[in-house]
């Protein structure tokens, strides 16, 4: 039994916030079990209880999950004292339990999840697991057929071991060239260590997938919407 305050529960089905599912409460909008409950500090059984706000069943989920299209210029953070965070473009009444997956630099752009599934998080991110990520770059200077040899034996970014074999398509080459480069890590700076290494600095970065989740084309800069069904089984979440 999972035992929850219904001006909680109410909150967290995104019927509104706090403040706003409480006067609903009060003004006798919100039954459970079909009986009109008029204080929200009434627990309830989550998994059992039946809630509906005017009529409307509210199904509360313990765990959720979104894709971001990250723009530049913000933080992946769930706060900072200095700079706009990725956590400051979500609404959600879980959003003080949500935190992005995994970290993008602040000028890289692209795919960001966000969840409260700490135990999916840990998959995702787990060195041992491998998890592919894509990226698009534009490289300041002409990436060759070398360095996708390079790339694919492993990289020496200055650090005890090489990164992991890695695939670089060359979209375009030259003196900007735009590239395609799928990593099996998720190192410091990674991508753009990888470049240095072979003498080129990233000038733009966007990820374009993460595992089995690609960025939805139809997201603006700054616009998330939640994983769908078949997308959270894909990736192994709980999907409740």
């Amino acid at each position: 039994m999972s035992l929850i305050r219904l001006d909680k529960y109410l909150a967290n089905a995104g019927a509104g916030t706090r403040t706003e599912v409480k006067n609903q409460i009060r003004k006798g909008l919100v039954t459970v079990n079909g009986e009109v409950v008029k204080k929200p500090e009434m627990k309830l059984d989550s998994d059992r209880d039946a809630v509906c706000v005017g009529q409307i069943p509210v199904t509360y989920r313990k765990y959720e999950y979104y894709m971001f299209h990250k723009p530049a210029g913000c933080v992946t953070a769930t706060q900072d004292n200095l700079h706009q965070t990725v956590m400051d473009f979500i609404s959600s009444g879980k959003k003080e339990e949500l935190f992005p997956v995994g970290r993008l630099d602040k000028d890289t752009e692209g795919l960001l999840l966000i969840t409260n599934d700490g135990a999916l998080a840990h998959e995702l991110l787990s060195p041992r697991k491998h998890v592919d990520k894509t990226y698009y770059a534009k490289v300041d200077g002409m990436v060759t057929k070398s360095d996708q040899e390079t790339f694919l034996q492993g990289v020496d970014i200055g650090e005890d071991k090489p990164t992991l074999p890695a695939n670089l398509e060359i979209l375009t080459s030259g003196e900007i060239s735009e590239v395609c480069l799928t990593i099996r890590e998720g190192r410091f700076h990674q991508v753009k260590r990888m470049f240095e290494a072979v003498g080129k600095q990233v000038v733009y970065l966007k990820r374009l997938s993460m595992g089995a989740i690609s960025l939805d084309e139809h997201l603006a800069k700054g616009e998330y919407r939640p994983l769908t069904g078949e997308e959270i089984e894909r990736i192994g979440g709980s999907g409740c």
